[in-house]
């Protein structure tokens, strides 16, 4: 199958999915992980140009970690909104990828960048499907599945699904570790410890589940998307 994964910012998708992402590429499947804002505002002394282009370089040596494909949409950090351009930019992140599995940010989560990327990427699986919505690329043939991944600490938030990712953890923890400009400002701002928050979330979703290590995830079920059976790894 082809895999998106669509993160407000670069590390979000390590974060929250990494491990599923890594089960899915050591099945063989096609990972492309997307982040959609630079995350250029996320230091307390890096300024945001200089930022923009470490991050970059951060999130694409996580992906290379398990072979995935990177992508940005350039939206600048904590500016994102609802407009045509947004719009246009997310259509054509789904034209271009062509994905089965979309997994994006649940609708609740803390941040306003996840909550707006949540919107427009689920918006996005619709419209791009839509031939007389005009883009560069051809519109999709149909529309892909869509899983909401876990929040941040898991607020608001009970699975559905679970993916055991115990023998993929070293890899997600590998990942995460690339975003090292990140690391540091969640420990300056918020005195949140990205790596042991990490494996001791998947850890919490392990025990719910009856594995070491897990991810969560909710399934966007509605018409035309209620497909039987399970797409994740």
């Amino acid at each position: 199958m082809r895999i998106l994964a669509v993160g407000a910012h670069p590390d979000d998708l390590e974060i929250l999915c990494a491990g599923t992402l890594a089960k899915y590429r050591a099945r063989g499947d096609s990972v492309i992980m997307c982040h959609a804002s630079n995350g250029d505002k996320g230091h307390f002394v890096i300024m945001p140009d200089e930022l923009t282009q470490i991050r970059a370089q951060e999130a694409c040596d996580a992906a290379e970690v398990i072979g995935a494909e990177c992508v940005a949409l350039h939206f600048l950090d904590a500016e994102m909104y609802d407009t045509p351009d947004a719009r246009t930019r997310f259509i054509e992140l789904m034209r271009v990828a062509r994905p089965d599995v979309v997994i994006t940010h649940h609708p609740d989560d803390y941040h306003t960048d996840h909550k707006m990327t949540s919107m427009l990427t689920l918006d996005a699986t619709f419209s791009a499907t839509v031939p007389h919505i005009f883009t560069e690329h051809e519109f999709l043939p149909k529309l892909p599945i869509v899983y909401f991944m876990d929040t941040l600490a898991g607020l608001h938030f009970q699975p559905e699904e679970y993916v055991d990712i115990s023998e993929q953890l070293a890899q997600k923890k590998e990942m995460l570790a690339k975003h090292s400009s990140q690391l540091h400002w969640l420990w300056e701002h918020d005195r949140y410890d990205a790596l042991d928050a990490l494996e001791t979330h998947a850890k919490f979703r392990g025990y719910q589940c009856g594995v070491k290590y897990a991810e969560g995830f909710t399934r966007y079920r509605v018409w035309g998307r209620n497909q039987p059976g399970s797409f994740l790894p």
